[in-house]
C-alpha cells in the first residue's frame, strides 16, 4: 500500500451524501452483454437494499482493495484489447478499462463478505465528457466512490462526475437514474 493510501486508510472520512436516486433505467449495453457469461454476477433474488456500517476495518477493506486493482491492473481500451468500443468483463489478464477495473473491485469486496446490494456499479460522464464506469459504495456514512482513475476514495459529490446511473441495491440487473450533485458553488462546508 503507498503512503497516500496508508495514511487514508487511518481515517474514517467525514459523512457524506447518498445520491439521489430517481427513476428506473435500462442498464447499460456492457453489462447486458456482460450477463450471459457471467451469470452469477447477474442473476439472484431480488434482496432488501444494505448499507456497509463504515468503520476502521470496512474503511481499510475498501482502500486496500482499491489501491491494490488501481496498481494490479494495467488500463487499456476495450478497442485496443479486445477490436471493440465496448466489453465489459473481469481484467484477469491484467490488463481492462474503467468498468473492468470496477467489476474487480466489486467482486473482491463481496468475495470479502460486504453485501452486493451496497457495491454498486455506476456510469458516469466524467471530466472530459466522456462516459466512465466506477464503483459505488453504498455505507451508513453516505456513498463513496471507488475509481480507476485516482486511488483516492471520495463522496460521490467530490468527483466532479455527471451521474447517470447505476444498478438498484435490490437487484443486479435493475438499474436506476441518478440526480446530479449540488453545483459546487452551492455546497457549505460545515464549521
Amino acid at each position: 500500500m503507498t503512503a497516500e493510501a496508508s495514511n487514508q486508510a487511518r481515517v474514517i472520512p467525514a459523512a457524506v451524501t447518498a445520491a439521489p436516486v430517481l427513476e428506473e433505467a435500462k442498464p447499460p449495453i456492457g453489462w447486458i452483454d456482460f450477463c450471459p457469461t457471467h451469470a452469477d454476477d447477474c442473476e439472484g433474488q431480488t434482496l432488501p437494499a444494505k448499507k456497509i456500517t463504515l468503520n476502521a476495518a470496512t474503511w481499510a477493506e475498501l482502500v486496500r482493495v482499491n489501491q491494490q486493482v488501481n496498481n494490479d491492473i494495467e488500463q487499456v481500451e476495450d478497442i485496443a484489447l479486445y477490436g471493440v468500443s465496448e466489453k465489459w468483463t473481469y481484467p484477469d489478464e491484467g490488463k481492462g478499462d474503467c468498468e473492468d477495473i470496477a467489476l474487480l473491485k466489486r467482486r473482491m469486496l463481496m468475495h470479502d463478505g460486504l453485501p452486493r446490494q451496497a457495491l454498486l456499479m455506476t456510469v458516469v460522464r466524467d471530466e472530459t465528457g466522456a462516459g466512465h464506469a466506477i464503483l459505488t459504495v453504498v455505507t451508513d456514512r453516505g456513498d463513496f466512490v471507488l475509481d480507476s482513475k485516482t486511488s483516492r476514495i471520495m463522496g460521490w459529490e467530490a468527483t466532479g462526475y455527471g451521474f447517470i446511473k447505476r444498478q438498484s441495491q435490490e437487484h443486479p440487473n435493475l438499474w436506476v437514474k441518478l440526480g446530479e450533485p449540488a453545483p459546487s458553488s452551492l455546497i457549505v462546508a460545515g464549521h
